[in-house]
């Protein structure tokens, strides 16, 4: 770089007389001077076997365009004014870390060391894309450089400079273009030392951070070997005076802060998407009780059960986020965890608080008193031997109050069983911690107790936040079915029961994953899978890994269990009751088969099986296909060109052979038919459209009725049929554009046949529209004295 900036200077002085031909008016040309050439001479310019003045022109633009493109270039290193700060913010970050991790007075928290690992990765992240970005300005003022030099070395432009007479032609575009190259002089000068600065600090904090990774790695081995092993004395032995003297509070808790405050700044993303998530949450369940409040629906809140959602759910939004807080950030700052519980056990009793019987009540209060109260003594930096005694004597009265609680909340844990197994964890890791202590073991005192008050605190946070997820789940149906006009009554507790049980699931992970981390084991076990999951694994040709296998599992469930309950969320439970929505219901079933097949082919590509052996898969497919599998793949071809043909949809009234009903359901596989009798009917796909097809509601819901009865002679015909046709009229449910048409024709001497032929706007009550019309002409022709025989 030294000898590019020497070469640049010796180069530059060539280009200050190049540049000034560029703004060299031409009347300066025709300027006439004693011992010069003649004003109407220019053919010390224009020496046609050589150079002329096009050609000095032409090199004078380049030497333009290079020192434009100078400010051009530097122009574009926005970034630097934003680096140097943080760059001072991550020198800062890594003094505060060497400091934490230097300290011998005070025992280094295991929480806080694998968070100074995700801090230390952050920063080496962050410091690699300054560098990255530096190296990328250094790289292109270098070319800038290069090309100045190139032009230093263009003999038209050392023609230029080394001429007199040109010299004393350009002289006032000497002058002006001498303020160009200062500028051009100063901008290179000064992007190049602010570079090889910034260069040399990234550089150094990369270095640093190496070291602290390795610094902080071991230890973290230390801790894991030490923590089985004897760290301190054990209690019934003396004290030692030097290493219990007291510890600096202040100035520890301000540290701890700072490393904190750090931690925050470089991992904020997480964090915006808990938030993110929070605000969606909120607002997902106040307009839903908003749409309830408009349709003056809020009563059902009371039928449904709802315990925990409110139309303004501030409370249960500042629960989810302090119950998700501890998983989006596994290993935050051990403060913030803290900080986290206080707060989150405080709403947990506000919101406990008249929900749940006194007796109940208390105990959880119990529990809460002994959550805080240790995590105020720690912060008040009192002695280690006066935290250990501490410490004990919360482990004895947690294992007392555990065990008492367990044999009276156990008769009425009700569906809350779940909580047993985790009551006992609190009982046995809290008699481990006093043991542990006991022996000087003060690591595993700490891991076990935190582990036992966390385990606790999250199993009932989850449960609730499944509860409320529960609860927001059944009235997202609710209020979908007031938007589409569906029936009011749903089975919600089939809804309470699959939600319920997907939510069960989700909740143990979270709740495993927490305890785990608690534990410090989570990270070697996580490791560990994964390296299981990603080894490859040949058999034969085909080469694959469990990983991708697993994960093509889990992609064809989660595609299925969403096409088989996303019709749940719209509101549409399957109910034969809803015929006035067949439209939106197609729509679902389509919606449901892009779930299956883009799930399909999702979990393929996630897999990473190669496209080759697919095929050869597919192929061996189409061999089974062709020796068994015939009517499987016909039925769900067939079932694709249901759902797209729309030659049935949910809630048209079919006839299929001597099959007759209502569309209940179009399946991949088969379609199912509801009679009026209550059976539901199952017919493959393939059958349905090999056979002819009666479809009563296709275009329209409209059917054609016929009444067939015999009226005894004598009558006025007229009089019969005025009377008929002013029944029909009147009754709700005939088409009015369309007239009925009466035809009576002589049966036997004393007896005539009479039909009736009329529109029924809605064919679903098109028969009791017939009893209804019959039983007003009967009524009618009684009154006129007119006998109907049958």
């Amino acid at each position: 770089m030294k000898a590019i900036s020497t070469n640049f200077k010796k180069a530059s002085q060539y280009l200050i007389l190049l540049a000034c031909l560029f703004f060299m008016p031409d009347f300066v040309l025709a300027q006439k001077h004693k011992g010069k050439p003649d004003k109407n001479d220019i053919s010390y310019l224009a020496d046609s076997s050589v150079l002329n003045r096009s050609d000095y022109l032409v090199s004078l633009g380049k030497v333009y365009e290079a020192i434009n493109q100078v400010r051009v270039t530097t122009g574009g290193f926005y970034k630097l004014n934003l680096i140097k700060p943080h760059l001072e913010q991550d020198e800062a970050a890594i003094a505060l870390l060497r400091d934490r991790l230097s300290q011998k007075d005070r025992p280094q928290n295991l929480q806080n060391l694998q968070m100074y690992q995700t801090l230390l990765s952050e920063l080496d992240s962050h410091n690699q894309t300054c560098l990255e970005d530096l190296k990328e300005y250094d790289k292109e003022l270098n070319e800038v450089k290069t090309h100045l030099l190139e032009l230093g070395k263009d003999t038209v432009l050392q023609r230029l400079f080394s001429t007199d007479s040109l010299k004393v032609v350009f002289k006032s575009q000497f002058a002006e273009l001498a303020g160009k190259k200062t500028e051009m002089d100063s901008l290179i000068k000064t992007n190049t030392s602010i570079l090889n600065a910034l260069m040399a600090r990234t550089s150094t904090n990369l270095i640093n951070i190496k070291e602290l990774k390795f610094i902080t790695e071991n230890q973290l081995k230390l801790v894991g070997i030490q923590a089985f092993g004897k760290e301190r004395r054990y209690l019934w032995e003396s004290a030692n005076k030097q290493m219990n003297r007291t510890i600096g509070f202040k100035h520890f808790l301000e540290s701890e802060q700072q490393v904190s405050f750090y931690y925050f700044v470089y991992t904020r993303n997480t964090r915006l998407l808990l938030l993110l998530t929070g605000a969606v949450f909120f607002f997902w369940v106040y307009f839903n009780f908003k749409t309830l409040k408009k349709a003056d629906k809020m009563d059902v809140t009371t039928i449904y059960g709802f315990n925990l959602l409110r139309p303004k759910p501030y409370q249960i939004t500042f629960i989810l986020i302090l119950t998700l807080a501890p998983v989006f950030d596994l290993l935050a700052p051990a403060l913030y965890i803290e900080g986290v519980y206080v707060l989150l056990a405080i709403l947990l009793t506000s919101l406990l608080y008249k929900r749940i019987p006194k007796k109940v009540f208390y105990t959880w209060v119990i529990f809460v008193i002994l959550l805080l109260l240790p995590i105020l003594l720690r912060l008040l930096g009192f002695q280690a031997r006066s935290q250990r005694w501490i410490l004990l004597v919360f482990s004895i009265l947690s294992t007392i109050y555990g065990i008492k609680a367990y044999k009276n909340l156990k008769p009425a844990a009700g569906k809350f069983t779940i909580l047993l197994p985790v009551g006992i964890i609190y009982v046995i890791f809290n008699i481990l911690a006093i043991f542990c202590n006991i022996f000087g073991r003060f690591t595993l005192t700490q891991i076990f107790y935190n582990t036992a008050i966390s385990a606790v605190l999250n199993a009932i946070s989850l449960i609730l936040l499944a509860s409320m997820l529960t609860e927001a789940f059944i009235l997202q149906v609710k209020t979908s079915r007031i938007r589409r006009n569906y029936a009011d009554y749903f089975d919600w507790q089939r809804v309470e029961k699959r939600v319920g049980g997907i939510m069960g699931i989700v909740i143990f992970l979270i709740w495993s994953t927490l305890f785990l981390t608690n534990l410090n084991i989570f990270n070697e076990l996580y490791s560990l899978i994964l390296g299981l999951l990603n080894e490859k694994r040949t058999i034969g040709s085909l080469t694959f890994t469990l990983g991708g296998i697993v994960l093509f599992l889990v992609i064809i469930w989660a595609a299925n269990f969403l096409q088989k309950y996303i019709t749940y969320f719209f509101g549409d439970m399957g109910d034969d009751s809803l015929e006035e929505n067949k439209s939106e219901r197609s729509k679902l079933i389509i919606m449901r088969l892009i779930l299956l097949i883009g799930g399909f082919l999702l979990a393929v590509a996630a897999s990473g099986l190669p496209i080759d052996k697919i095929t050869v898969v597919l192929g061996a497919l189409g061999v089974g296909i062709g020796l068994g599998l015939q009517n499987i793949v016909s039925n769900f071809v067939s079932g694709i060109i249901l759902i797209f043909d729309k030659t049935l949809r949910i809630g048209d009234m079919v006839e299929l052979g001597d099959k007759k009903g209502r569309v209940k359901e179009i399946g991949i596989r088969a379609s199912t038919l509801l009679t009026d009798d209550g059976a539901e009917i199952i017919i493959p796909n393939g059958a349905i459209l090999s056979n002819n097809i009666i479809n009563w509601t296709l275009t329209n819901n409209q059917m054609r009725a016929m009444l067939e009865f015999t009226i005894s002679k004598p009558y006025d015909r007229e009089e019969v049929s005025t009377l008929i046709l002013e029944v029909i009229k009147n009754s709700d449910n005939v088409f009015p554009n369309k007239e009925p048409k009466l035809i009576i024709s002589p049966k036997s001497k004393s007896s005539s046949l009479v039909r009736v032929y009329f529109w029924c706007m809605d064919i679903s009550l098109a028969e009791p529209t017939k009893s209804t019309i019959m039983a007003s002409i009967f009524d009618e022709f009684d009154d006129k004295g007119i006998e109907i025989i049958n």
